[in-house]
């Protein structure tokens, strides 16, 4: 008798324990033994294959994983959302926190990769906000001092802002979903209130203190680490500025919109990220394979836009998806893909 769809992603070393051959432990070293898994697994493909992902938008659940499949007649591997932080009912909106978690329990149970974001709102107001006011607004130099000192309103109301993420990333936990966990990205970016802050007291900083608020105080230890910043380019500062170092990042990812897949970027990043995974977390067009084959240690891309965008570039879409080197969905090796599609609508 076959398995059911809900059990097959139980435990991807019982079903392919030959993909983790290999042992590198997460920067969390109480990390669950399935986020070890994946990181695991994803260390065994860095250099050969890169995973294909979509992001996902709150008001739309999961749409965008079937127009996908409608656009290349593959589903991705990687499937990316963001806790949002505008008014409820909008794209963004704060009211859709549970559904995202429930989604990615459910996708995480068919067999896809989960990876979640955060844009965070200014830790000097309440949610929801609007991106340009605050997501997007400025902190004081007397306020980003006071965001680290236990007591001050700001770090008060801080704490309390990742209290609330921690909360939907425990449902995460206790249901066993590991998750690619990139915060605060973009920092080497002026735009962000976060961004552009270097040295010891800058950025760094702030990383560090996320990771020892939500690993040692609320004990999440599905989380793997991934430093995301965006593609180096004039206004935007290197990489090695802003990263806070080995011991905090499992994961080094860039985002890609403007300078086309620069060797010069992807030469830098992996200068600094040595033998950890590389990944693209967000781009505005998919990498070519001739890009692709330049650039092996991308383990994963996402794409950010809706994939009716995709028709723009069909030819890159279609060759990209069907690849050897990039792995969709169901190449995954846990992944029995009659199983898991056969109740699946396609649209």
């Amino acid at each position: 008798m076959k398995l059911p769809h809900l059990l097959l992603a139980l435990s991807f070393a019982l079903i392919n324990p030959q993909v983790f051959a290999q042992d590198v432990a997460p920067v969390n070293p109480n990390a669950t033994p399935k986020a070890k898994e994946l990181l695991n697994y994803i260390y065994s493909i860095s250099g050969k294959n890169t995973l294909s992902g979509q992001h996902g938008v709150p008001l739309d659940g999961s749409k965008r994983l079937f127009e996908v499949f409608r656009h290349t007649k593959h589903y991705p591997a990687v499937f990316g959302q963001d806790f949002g932080f505008s008014p409820e009912g909008t794209w963004d909106g704060i009211n859709f926190r549970q559904q995202i978690v429930d989604e990615a329990m459910r996708r995480h149970t068919e067999g896809f990769i989960i990876t979640l974001m955060w844009h965070a709102v200014r830790p000097t107001e309440e949610e929801p906000v609007s991106f340009g006011e605050s997501i997007q607004g400025e902190l004081t130099e007397q306020e980003w001092k006071d965001l680290f000192i236990p007591g001050t309103e700001v770090h008060e109301r801080w704490e309390s802002q990742v209290d609330v993420i921690a909360w939907f990333l425990k449902q995460l936990h206790r249901a066993d979903v590991p998750v690619l966990w990139r915060p605060y990205h973009e920092m080497n970016g002026p735009w962000f209130w976060w961004g552009d802050k270097k040295g010891e007291e800058g950025y760094k900083k702030l990383w560090i203190m996320l990771y020892e608020r939500l690993v040692n105080f609320h004990g999440l230890n599905n989380l793997i680490w991934v430093w995301n910043a965006n593609e180096v380019k004039p206004g935007v500062g290197a990489y090695k500025d802003y990263y806070p170092g080995n011991e905090y990042v499992d994961f080094l990812a860039t985002d890609v919109y403007t300078e086309g897949f620069s060797q010069a970027n992807y030469d830098e990043l992996l200068s600094l990220a040595g033998d950890k995974p590389m990944a693209l977390g967000e781009v505005g067009s998919l990498p070519s394979i001739e890009v692709l084959e330049a650039q092996p240690r991308w383990t994963w891309f996402m794409y950010w836009f809706e994939p009716h965008r995709l028709r723009e570039q069909r030819e890159i879409s279609l060759s990209t998806y069907s690849s050897e080197q990039v792995l969709s969905f169901k190449e995954l090796p846990w992944i029995n893909v009659d199983e898991i599609t056969s109740h699946w609508p396609v649209r």
